[in-house]
């Protein structure tokens, strides 16, 4: 009895400043302040961002976790650690090494601008990129753990059969782990879309150019409170949507 009043308590507590939240918002005007220039201008920069961030993501995490997943030892470890600094570091930190490392002045963004032209901060790159980086981690940890229960003899059978690693990875192996690629996708998409720290550290906050929704949210909360718990609403709506659409991954079914 005791531990179910505390766990009620607990849901309580998490619950209370969602629904302060909701309750302060203006639904009346719901649909006018959603067309404002700077909320559609968000809206549009967060869903394009995100979506781009997921793919880089994916792109670049799955060789990672294919990678992890044939690894054991310290090296594996170091390795391991590595991809998830990103998700433990303050978000701030992780803006300023991106800063550091893909700057005007950055041990690599000196020389891409020189090869290039590109200019990562201040840009929707840039943005992409900040989003990618905090992301990765979560399709790192996502698909290599999906990747460690996979039955070897699979891979086995299909280099009886005169496969190379490559095909047997593109044809055995990702096709078995599928659901936890659309998991990892979604994730990554969730993540990047709820992004502050590292954007406006590294992107910086233009409207219209580098102003995420987030950003738009912090910025509105001194200006345009209303405007401010609508975009609140979408963020809250798209994490549920996440949430409930990953349920079956996350809550075991009776």
């Amino acid at each position: 009895m005791r531990i179910r009043v505390v766990a009620l308590l607990v849901v309580a507590l998490v619950a209370a400043p969602v629904i302060s939240l909701l309750w302060r918002v203006p639904w009346s005007r719901m649909s006018s302040l959603l067309t404002e220039e700077v909320v559609t201008d968000a809206i549009s920069l967060s869903l394009i961002s995100s979506v781009l961030a997921a793919v880089v993501a994916l792109t670049l995490g799955v060789p990672v976790a294919l990678l992890l997943s044939r690894m054991e030892g310290v090296l594996a470890s170091i390795t391991r650690a590595l991809m998830m600094l990103p998700m433990v570091l303050p978000p701030v930190v992780g803006g300023a090494a991106l800063l550091f490392a893909f700057g005007r002045r950055g041990t690599l963004g000196a020389a891409l601008e020189e090869v290039s032209g590109l200019v990562l901060p201040y840009s929707l790159a840039g943005v992409v990129l900040a989003n990618a980086f905090v992301a990765l981690p979560f399709v790192v940890l996502t698909i290599e753990g999906s990747l460690r229960t996979l039955d070897p003899r699979f891979e086995l059978a299909a280099a009886s059969l005169g496969a190379n690693q490559f095909h047997t990875t593109v044809k055995v192996v990702l096709p078995m782990v599928r659901s936890s690629l659309i998991a990892a996708g979604f994730l990554a998409w969730a993540r990047a879309l709820g992004e502050f720290g590292a954007t406006i550290t590294f992107a910086g906050n233009v409207p219209g150019k580098t102003q995420t929704l987030p950003l738009a949210v912090f910025v509105a909360m001194e200006t345009d409170q209303e405007a401010a718990l609508v975009m609140s609403v979408v963020l809250i709506l798209v994490s549920l949507v996440v949430l409930l659409t990953m349920r079956d991954r996350w809550w075991p079914s009776r």
